[in-house]
């Protein structure tokens, strides 16, 4: 049966000449789960909020939605609201309430259910969910994974038939996204209910999903089975090829015949198994040069720039801490990498860095000195960028553009000065397209480009970035690797926290992991990725049978290429 049949979709936003949806024709059948990816832009997110009419953006549209066999817009809100679920990338913008309780039935209460009713149904999907240990707490205590799952559940109480979710795991660590993923699969299976994801981080998310549709500058370029659509991206030399599972792409640098591609763990090992078999000796243990991007410069003899001694943070005088007796450093140049799980500390440990709290036991200095203390000018100016986890709270003006020159406003530069420094950011961040609309009507993608693009105003020689990859394609994250790799070369410190393990283990240098308020261990990257169990890449899942030490995807291929040889 249909639930949704879009014939000939169109759409184009106010002002813009380029229309961002083009010609779309799809059937979504009862039951699938359907994943939808694409480059930042491609219009997977104005596709999804077509799907549900008081969250359609404004502007232009042409064709037709069908829900249930009726036009969209014949259905009523009422009904949408029920039947129509929707999940955004941004926990927060979702909860309206100050209580876990309250957040689980408020959508009941709003369409008018009786106390009985609403009574069982909270109680079904805290049971459902597991939310029962925090059932009563204050929503503002929750993690990430806590609130994003609370989303969840609140709009599965309303049992809809339809669950719409945008990029609902860009911000959740390694595990929260896979409970989270799992409980959809269990959503999916066991109620039946629909579901249409859109996400770039498929290595988990492909392996649950009945259809893969990719999306290219506002068409549908494939939509087959998972391993399908990634051949058909294959045979196209498609750039989007490189958002595919690890096992797919490993399976692509190795072999140049075949047409069923290996979409999880568990068949890229088991091909790596035949694979290896089919030669003769023994599996070449030694990476060929160039191989693996692991060459860094010793930076043993640097300078310390950053240094926590004995910290300890909490928020209230009577709450609990959050910091714990943090000690660490962080050497002139290097390329410092956090990974952790929600809500151990992580972004409070930036926030100290940057002086915007205070410690009330220890000691964070900066270049020496105490960053609470030292006057914003001097901390802010060439010295000192942050990009924070929500990139909103960046943007002060009504276009990008105005924003970024903002950023340049108290500087003692010409006017040419500044043109050509915003004119140089823009190229980077990609941001040409996108410089007269508002930094609010950007997809989350943009926004993140358009805060990183104020901070790099700053011409900082320390910059703190948190979770600067969220949202972000994999085609805009190797060119955000590569410029912060030219950074770092040129002696700029970073310092990353971030829950994008592959990124971390393809880029980083150093990588630490945050528990419980303070950091457990750090290593090499190399080092520290190849022996975990989650948090590691799929690339080190795949082939640590074989090879413990691998980490990227490179790293594979090299040694499947010179075992070949050998």
């Amino acid at each position: 049966m249909e639930i949704y049949a879009i014939e000939k979709l169109n759409f184009s936003y106010p002002l813009k000449d380029q229309e961002t949806l083009r010609d779309i024709n799809l059937t979504v059948n009862s039951g699938e789960f359907i994943a939808v990816c694409g480059k930042s832009g491609s219009g997977k997110s104005t596709l999804l909020r077509q799907l549900k009419s008081v969250l359609a953006p404004h502007g232009t549209r042409g064709g037709q939605i069908y829900f249930r066999k009726q036009p969209l817009e014949n259905v009523d809100e009422r009904t949408q609201a029920a039947q129509i679920g929707f999940v955004q990338q941004n926990a927060d913008n979702q909860i309206v309430t100050d209580k876990v309780w309250h957040e689980l039935a408020f959508g009941l209460e709003s369409l008018g259910y009786p106390s009985s009713t609403i009574r069982l149904r909270v109680a079904e999907m805290a049971s459902f969910f597991g939310i029962q240990a925090w059932f009563h707490r204050n929503v503002a205590e929750l993690s990430g994974g806590q609130k994003q799952l609370l989303n969840l559940a609140s709009i599965m109480a309303m049992q809809p038939e339809v669950l719409i979710l945008d990029e609902p795991t860009s911000q959740l660590d390694p595990i929260a996204a896979a409970d989270f993923l799992a409980t959809l699969t269990k959503i999916n299976r066991e109620l039946g209910t629909t579901i249409l994801m859109s996400e770039h981080r498929l290595e988990e998310v492909l392996p649950l999903a009945d259809r893969l549709i990719v999306m290219d500058e506002g068409r549908i370029i494939a939509d087959e089975r998972p391993a399908r659509a990634g051949e058909a991206l294959r045979s196209m030399d498609h750039p989007m090829f490189v958002a595919m599972p690890a096992p797919m792409r490993i399976y692509a640098g190795v072999e140049s015949g075949g047409d069923v591609l290996p979409v999880t763990v568990k068949e890229g090992r088991q091909w790596l198994n035949a694979y290896l078999e089919q030669l003769e000796g023994k599996p070449s243990q030694v990476l060929p040069a160039g191989g693996s991007d692991r060459n860094r410069q010793n930076k043993k003899n640097s300078a310390v720039v950053i240094q926590f001694k004995e910290v300890w943070f909490k928020y209230d005088r009577q709450g609990p801490d959050i910091i714990k007796d943090l000690s660490f450093k962080i050497l002139e140049g290097q390329f410092y990498c956090i990974v952790g799980g929600n809500g151990t500390g992580k972004t409070s440990a930036l926030s100290l860095m940057s002086g915007l709290l205070k410690p009330y036991r220890g000691k964070v200095s900066i270049g020496g000195k105490n960053p609470a203390a030292m006057r914003p000018g001097e901390l802010f100016t060439n010295y000192l960028g942050v990009l924070p986890q929500n990139p909103q709270s960046l943007f002060v003006k009504k276009t990008v553009e105005q924003d970024l020159h903002e950023m340049l406003a108290l500087r003692k530069l010409t006017s040419e000065e500044k043109a050509a420094k915003v004119a140089a950011v823009v190229e980077l961040a990609e941001l040409e397209e996108l410089l007269a609309m508002h930094p609010y009507d950007l997809s989350g993608g943009e926004q993140q480009r358009a805060a990183l693009a104020k901070v790099l105003l700053l011409e900082p020689k320390i910059l703190l970035l948190d979770e600067p990859t969220k949202g972000l394609d994999s085609f805009y994250k190797e060119k955000l690797a590569a410029f912060l790799k030219k950074l770092n070369a040129e002696g700029v410190t970073i310092v990353m926290v971030s829950h994008d393990i592959e990124f971390c283990a393809r880029h980083g240098e150093q990588c630490a992991m945050f528990f419980d308020g303070s950091i457990v261990t750090s290593h090499a990257a190399a080092e520290f990725f190849a022996g975990n169990s989650f948090y590691t890449t799929a690339a080190n899942r795949m082939a640590r049978h074989v090879w413990s030490e691998v980490v990227t995807i490179e790293d594979v291929i090299g040694l499947c290429q010179t075992s070949q040889r050998g």
